[in-house]
């Protein structure tokens, strides 16, 4: 299959690249970015010197139209919204990793992300590509919305709580630190060395995008519209996002029990690692991979569940995800290009 990138020039590009390096099935095809059009990608990242020679180029939709089987989008929010609808109408898959077509509602991405929406049409025609909730839909799609990385790590967290009924909605509160490449590779004061070394803090709380985006999901589960509290951090270290999920139970249960529900509920995901019991992950373990770790524990002197979930933000937080996507779509193993073992320490 013939694959372009567009959005190539950033750090979730970068990584569609390097993933699509090692996939079978895959030729990367073109790579495009408007803003650095004209330059060799070894000028952007040369640690890619001898593995990639390509020159990132101006977004032409006829041209691309003839060449591409399939596109890879990771361009900022607000610049899919106007480009993907021009080609799914000329037939080509396409998946976004931005933010453009994640909220089925409108006036909810205008409200959050402070940006025109898509229209409605391709809203609707868009499959949230959540892959292990999503998995039957995903195989149709022609154009997918790949989560955000946030929501990855805490929807995969929740789901099979919400599913079996064991914990209110109403009650989950979500505590997530990332790591400063979620940020993207733009210059910004708020991420520059001095500002995030030996520091963190909280950001835009009460006001993340993904909330919405979390929220929707948890409706689309569970039948209930509720609230969430989710505050973010910013930690200094590169890469992974930790989401440690509280929520009330609705009944008493043990540690045993939960687990073995989160273990059948996954037994056929092959990126979704339910840790054993009183073992808890870390961000270190799954980096560069499109892992998701999870473990569990039951307060049972409160009657909470606490879920700790881990992912890469680049990888299944992004652009493993969508690859995984890909897959899916096209009829591979799901696996294919993604079964990289997490680099550790």
């Amino acid at each position: 299959m013939e694959v372009g990138i567009i959005g190539a020039n950033g750090y979730s590009g970068v990584e569609l690249i390097r993933l699509l390096q090692h996939h079978p099935h895959v030729t990367l095809k073109k790579i495009f970015s408007n803003s650095t059009s004209g330059k060799n990608i070894l000028e952007l990242y040369p640690h890619l010197t001898e593995l990639v020679d390509m020159t990132l180029e101006q977004v032409n939709i006829d041209e691309i139209a003839s060449e591409i089987d399939l596109l890879l989008f990771a361009t900022p929010a607000g610049v899919t919204k106007d480009l993907v609808p021009s080609f799914i109408e000329k037939g080509i898959i396409c998946i976004d990793v931005s933010g453009d077509f994640r909220l089925k509602n409108p006036e909810d991405y205008e409200q959050w992300y402070k940006k025109a929406p898509a229209k409605k049409e391709f809203l609707q025609e868009a499959v949230y590509g959540l892959t292990e909730f999503n998995r039957n839909k995903i195989k149709n799609a022609k154009l997918i919305a790949n989560p955000g990385c946030f929501p990855t790590a805490t929807l995969l967290g929740l789901i099979p709580a919400l599913q079996h009924k064991v914990i209110h909605p109403s009650s989950i509160h979500i505590d997530a630190k990332t790591g400063v490449s979620g940020a993207g590779r733009n210059a910004n004061l708020a991420n520059m060395f001095t500002e995030v070394n030996e520091n963190i803090k909280a950001y835009k709380v009460g006001q993340h995008q993904h909330i919405p985006e979390i929220e929707q999901l948890i409706h689309e589960i569970s039948g209930e519209k509720v609230p969430i509290s989710f505050i973010t951090h910013l930690v200094p270290m590169n890469r992974g996002i930790m989401s440690t999920i509280y929520c009330d139970l609705t009944e008493k249960s043990t540690t045993e029990e939960i687990y073995h529900i989160y273990k059948e509920s996954y037994k056929n995901d092959p990126f979704i690692r339910i840790r054993p019991i009183g073992q808890f992950p870390t961000t270190k373990e799954v980096f560069g991979s499109n892992y998701c770790d999870i473990s569990l524990y039951v307060d049972e002197r409160t009657n909470k569940l606490i879920i700790i979930s881990v992912i890469d933000n680049l990888v299944k937080g992004a652009s493993g995800q969508a690859i995984q996507n890909m897959n899916i779509i096209v009829g591979w193993e799901e696996t294919a290009g993604l079964t990289n073992v997490p680099l550790y320490p």
